[in-house]
């Protein structure tokens, strides 16, 4: 797995890698992440790739990583 792109992004760390012929899109937020697997045949290009990580795909990233949140049995552990 290479990383080929870092997208930039204040509140989150944003990671295109390829492998195997699939980019990965990772998003990071604290202690949770998400990891989209596309095609590369899918795409036309890395760019057209990265342009679709735009705002409507960032709200619903943000929403995953609350629901994440609110499920996390752990988060109040001592």
């Amino acid at each position: 797995m290479r990383v080929i792109a870092e997208i930039p992004h204040p509140q989150l760390r944003i990671t295109v890698f390829n492998m195997n012929n699939k980019y990965l899109v990772k998003f990071e937020a604290g202690p949770y992440e998400q990891v989209f697997k596309v095609a590369v045949d899918d795409v036309e290009s890395l760019e057209t790739l990265i342009d679709a990580v735009n705002d409507e795909m960032l709200e619903k990233v943000a929403a995953g990583f609350r629901q994440m949140h609110v499920a996390n049995p752990w988060k109040n552990a001592s």
